[in-house]
């Protein structure tokens, strides 16, 4: 130990002549520790008090050398490396100072040197476990989220008749809670004769964290009957059920509780009633509570700022962000994942831009992930790979949900191979990351290779989840892969332990139903063991057009109606079905059933990214500067592919129209088409023409973007509401099962 050869200069605390120097090491005692050691204002310190007790000996008295290295374990996580050489001087440490090491290694970044030292405890010390060493290895499991070792802490402390410690109790109810076993979490706390609040709260709070709201609200109610006094860490968390539960009435009556009990209103609990207004959807109350609070934090603002932009009134949203005493990350982040995350992935890119302008804040990963997710809705690949850039550069580590966001982008902007190069560029992947890429090869259509990939995860021992079959159900549905989809999703529940949900459902619908075999999918929704929801039906109903079957759609379209009365992407389904038979009466009843109950056809839209602008057209636009160019484009490309023998598909006009040219043209507006029109105006012959379309690309548009593709020589990527189609040479990469 060369850091305690050194002479003991001093310890520049006070000038008070007990201070230690090299001349007056002799008169210290057992006595004087306690007293150098409160003196010690660093590591440093405790380290020439270290070195001065071993030459004189000191160290060799047990409560001397426990004080000691109690000192150093606790002082800071930076110190635990050295407490522990101290720990392994001392001859026989006594259970306080094993407890003490638990305890230090629990609450630090390596918990899991606690249930380390928890077991060497077992196996070298003489003394047993106490009640204070329970609730410290319970945390250090907690901390490593380790049911199996918290399981086997709990049986040794049913074997010590530690069960009824109070302390300990409720160490288990949060280990429990905090991984999500609240049955255990509940039958602990049952078991407790005598509940203090921490009882209480902790199993309030774990129902909340759990996801069961209204067993929270259930035990705050007994916890009133049974005379027990909440306080303001009980009210957080009855707050935090409302929200979830979006309970405004109960919720309005936790606030008046909480007033007319007097109980202590800190920040926090401010804070979890304004988050309560929010989510529940009363931003009266919200900005009533907001504007009486003395104190507001960064999370005050961004909360009013991200309910503003909920319920869309993001001018509202925009002026409590400018009002704002400091510019804090934080509150670009929400104002960013608002616009994102309700729909407005352009407003969000706009708000990214105005950050880049602002030299006091930075953006950090969760900025970066906001703005590539937005990225990735618009199809701006030319941002996104420019913060790709900027990661790079500023050294930022690709963490697991950067390295998911960036799979994502690519994919989506439809340059699958940079999303691969992201994806086998980092070393450790997590289950978002696997599922990115997995649905990432979907969407382009490579079914195989997402299998393979997926044959890789198990190697790796990555347990997949919910999200990894969806994708990987619609890998197989996009590449008309029947048998494997039906052998994954056999094997979710018995293999892999996921229970198959509504998504999953509707993936197997979509996978049978595009390969013709409706009556199995028919009988697959008879047989769903939970009530079918809108997509499953609508997955039924998108098998009808394909296969023309009237009778089926109809009664699809009926039970999709059931579900969802305002769906209406069921009509246009079916409206297209009716007009593929050639059924127009039931296409203009059909419309003014539309026209009568309000509901209106999502309008298409298609967006092109051309030298980092995005153009967005909707059907029949004329808005864009370049419109009379862009439709003498079109007009040029119309006569070309006409003169290969391209006749249009009027069964994708959703009205009956008698003139044959007025068929033609209407099919000609479609928003696709004009977009694919402006990219070979402006993009370079060697650029690929890579389009956004909200809805689904329509069997017109598609004949239409393959022959273009081969007359001239360009690659065109769009991207519609479920995959993507790359037409190059006259052949679309669907090969036309879509």
């Amino acid at each position: 130990m060369a850091t305690l050869g050194n002479p003991l200069a001093s310890v520049p605390i006070s000038s008070n002549p007990t201070i230690l120097t090299a001349n007056n090491e002799q008169k210290s005692n057992p006595s004087t520790v306690p007293i150098l050691i409160d003196k010690c204002a660093n590591k440093k310190h405790l380290k020439q008090l270290h070195a001065h007790m071993l030459r004189t000996g000191l160290f060799f008295d047990p409560p001397s050398a426990t004080k000691l290295f109690t000192a150093c374990a606790l002082s800071s996580p930076s110190s635990l490396d050295y407490a522990c050489k101290v720990f392994d001087q001392i001859p026989r440490p006594n259970l306080y100072t094993w407890n003490t090491l638990i305890r230090a290694f629990a609450s630090s970044p390596k918990p899991i040197q606690g249930l380390l030292v928890f077991i060497q405890m077992l196996h070298e010390s003489q003394r047993f476990p106490n009640s204070y060493t329970f609730p410290f290895v319970i945390k250090a499991a907690t901390e490593v989220s380790s049911l199996l070792a918290g399981q086997a802490i709990h049986g040794m402390v049913m074997k010590a008749s530690f069960g009824s410690d109070l302390f300990i109790s409720n160490s288990l109810i949060h280990f429990y809670s905090s991984l999500g076993d609240l049955d255990s979490a509940y039958l602990v706390f049952s078991k407790i004769v005598e509940k203090d609040i921490v009882s209480w709260n902790s199993m309030i709070s774990g129902f909340v964290q759990g996801g069961s709201p209204e067993e929270a609200l259930q035990l705050f109610k007994r916890m009133k009957m049974e005379n027990a006094r909440p306080n303001r860490v009980t009210m957080v968390g009855v707050l935090s059920a409302c929200a979830k539960r979006i309970d405004l009435e109960f919720g309005r009556w936790a606030c008046d509780y909480i007033e007319r009990n007097g109980i202590d209103i800190n920040l926090i609990l401010s804070n979890a009633m304004l988050d309560m207004y929010v989510k529940c959807g009363s931003l009266e109350d919200a900005r009533r509570l907001f504007d009486k609070m003395e104190e507001k934090d960064i999370v005050s603002w961004t909360t009013m700022i991200d309910g503003y932009a909920k319920v869309g009134d993001y001018d509202a949203a925009r002026r409590v962000f400018d009002v704002m005493p400091r510019e804090d990350i934080t509150a670009w982040n929400a104002l960013i994942s608002s616009y994102q995350q309700n729909g407005k992935p352009k407003e969000a890119l706009a708000i990214f831009r105005e950050l880049q302008l602002n030299k006091n804040t930075k953006p950090n990963e969760v900025t970066l992930a906001s703005t590539l997710a937005a990225c990735a809705q618009l199809g701006a690949m030319d941002l996104g790979g420019w913060i790709h850039v900027y990661i790079k550069k500023q050294g930022i580590k690709l963490n697991f949900h950067i390295t998911t966001s960036l799979i994502d982008m690519y994919s989506k902007c439809g340059h699958l191979e940079k999303a691969l190069e992201v994806f086998y560029s980092v070393e450790r992947r997590d289950v978002f990351v696997w599922s990115a890429m997995i649905a990432g090869l979907a969407m382009h259509g490579h079914g195989r290779a997402a299998i393979d990939l997926f044959s890789k995860m198990q190697e790796t021992k990555v347990k997949p989840n919910a999200v990894t079959f969806t994708n990987l159900l619609c890998a197989c549905s996009h590449s008309g892969l029947v048998d494997e989809g039906r052998l994954f999703f056999n094997q979710m529940r018995p293999v892999y332990g996921v229970v198959p949900g509504s998504k999953h459902y509707a993936c197997m619908v979509d996978i049978l139903g595009r390969a013709g075999c409706l009556e199995e999918a028919v009988e697959l929704i008879e047989k769903m063991p939970i009530v079918p929801s809108a997509s499953v039906w609508g997955a039924l109903l998108g098998a009808c057009r394909i296969y023309g079957n009237v009778e089926l759609a109809e009664m699809a379209c009926s039970r999709l109606l059931e579900t969802d009365s305002n769906n209406h992407g069921a009509y246009v389904l079916l409206s297209n079905i009716y007009a593929k038979a050639g059924k127009w009466d039931c296409v203009s009843r059909l419309r003014q059933h539309m026209k009568v109950s309000g509901l209106e056809k999502e309008p298409g839209c298609s967006s092109i990214e051309v030298n980092g602008i995005i153009h967005e057209f909707l059907v029949g636009d004329n808005s864009h500067p370049l419109s009379t160019e862009i439709y003498s484009k079109l007009d040029e490309t119309v006569a070309r592919i006409k003169s290969t023998g391209y006749v249009s598909d009027e069964s994708h006009l959703l009205q009956f129209v008698e003139e044959e040219y007025m068929k033609e043209h209407a099919l000609n507006l479609h928003s696709e088409k004009l977009a694919i029109a402006y990219g070979l105006i402006r993009m370079e012959p060697s650029q690929p023409i890579r389009i956004v379309k909200n809805l689904r690309v329509c069997g017109d548009c598609h004949s239409v973007a393959k022959i273009i593709s081969k007359l001239y020589n360009r690659d065109i990527l769009l991207r519609d509401r479920y995959r993507f189609h790359h037409f190059s040479g006259g052949n679309c990469s669907c090969m036309d099962y879509w």
